[in-house]
């Protein structure tokens, strides 16, 4: 329980009674082993480094899929479009497929990474018209949204939409179509197609752009009638950690709309950090970017406070770190791995304790006494409150001046 603050207790735990039988009749003055087997909160990872097969047989603890399930419930798989289907009507849906069957049938939830985003898409859209682009999208997102239904039901259906129709770092099929359609109706098409091939996905926006210009293309969705499940929020924190005053002050903004939140893309470097002047991540190539153990102690550090600042918020609802190795992560062979994953059992300590309590005599007793026994013992059963099917209901209060709305 250390480290766990009034707004995470509050907003993460959930009372319980507890009623001990044999055959009906309570069972006085024994004592009772409570262990918390899960959460609802999606504590996550990518998990991109699953073996092609994805064995059935349960990982070695020490190997790195073990590892993996020992932290994580909740998973994020690549399906980067040029790299998913590199030559037209070739997908490679079996690899995936088999992680995902994989992951689902060990408890967790798995999330597909994007449907459509401009970097990582096809070079053979380049040869295509417009419209033929926006057919071909759509029927990916179809195929995949529909063909892993039931394993993936979540989606990051659009990435960087604020930047889309502007990216300018080179031609790209998916910033043509948006530079002509507009962002509303590119998002609108793209939902659409998601929603119809599985009416039960949740589905996120998600952006790196923390900025008005988010809101404002969120607003603009909101109030074109487009249902969006979530908002994912990306933190790569390549440049340095942001601290509680910005993340709370990114969460304020960003809870006005109503929708549950993910931080779907955190990083927190333990080697030297990013100039401050590179503005955009791809731009900055080195040759080496060595950790050092004194960076690994101040990632450590950093994720804890990060993570304890995101569960203090009532409308994060997920966060996933981006990822579990090096070359995209935090772990990597020797002590420093070690010291990053107890860091980060430490962090998933807080989802899930056991204990015991003894069973009073009467059935009052017993359930008042079991209530605040169950209540010390399971203060993490809960990640967000439940909540029927998310969408706004109301509209949020304008920040945005209707010329100025990227549309």
């Amino acid at each position: 329980m250390n480290g766990v603050t009034e707004p995470i207790r509050r907003h993460r735990t959930a009372q319980v009674t507890a009623t001990v039988t044999a055959n009906g009749a309570p069972l006085p003055d024994r004592e009772v082993l409570l262990q918390q087997t899960g959460h609802q909160f999606l504590f996550g990872c990518t998990d991109f480094e699953s073996p092609a097969d994805a064995e059935t047989a349960e990982p070695a603890a020490d190997a790195p899929a073990g590892r993996w399930l020992e932290l994580f419930n909740f998973a994020t798989l690549p399906f980067y479009w040029g790299r998913f289907e590199p030559v037209r009507g070739q997908p490679d849906p079996a690899r995936l497929l088999r992680t995902a069957r994989w992951l689902t049938t060990r408890g967790c939830v798995v999330k597909g990474h994007p449907l459509a985003w401009h970097t990582v898409a096809p070079e053979w859209l380049l040869d295509l018209s417009n419209a033929e682009i926006a057919q071909a999208l759509t029927a990916r997102i179809e195929r995949e949204v529909a063909g892993f239904a039931g394993v993936i039901d979540a989606w990051d259906v659009i990435n960087e939409a604020v930047i889309m129709p502007i990216f300018d770092r080179y031609d790209n099929g998916i910033t043509r179509v948006c530079r002509e359609m507009g962002r509303i109706p590119m998002i609108r098409m793209v939902v659409d197609a998601a929603r119809a091939a599985n009416p039960q996905a949740t589905l996120l926006l998600n952006d790196f752009d923390m900025s008005a210009a988010y809101e404002c293309l969120i607003e603009g969705v909101l109030e074109a009638g487009i249902r969006i499940d979530a908002l994912g929020l990306q933190s790569h924190m390549h440049q340095g950690y942001w601290g509680e005053e910005k993340t709370l002050g990114v969460l304020d903004r960003f809870s006005r709309f109503g929708l549950p939140i993910h931080f779907t893309e955190t990083t927190i470097v333990s080697g030297h950090l990013m100039p401050p002047e590179i503005d955009d991540l791809n731009d900055y190539q080195v040759a080496q970017w060595p950790t050092t153990t004194d960076g690994e102690q101040r990632q450590a550090d950093e994720i804890t406070r990060h993570y304890r600042t995101l569960l203090s918020h009532p409308s994060v609802q997920a966060i996933t770190y981006w990822g579990f190795t090096d070359g995209g992560g935090s772990a990597r062979p020797g002590l420093a791995a070690r010291r990053r994953h107890d860091q980060a059992r430490v962090r998933g300590a807080a989802f899930a304790h056991q204990g015991t309590m003894v069973a009073a005599a009467d059935e009052d007793r017993h359930r008042r006494g079991g209530q605040a026994a169950v209540r010390r013992l399971s203060r993490h059963v809960r990640g967000v409150r439940p909540r029927t099917h998310h969408h706004a209901t109301t509209r949020p209060a304008r920040r945005c001046r209707r010329r100025g709305r990227p549309e």
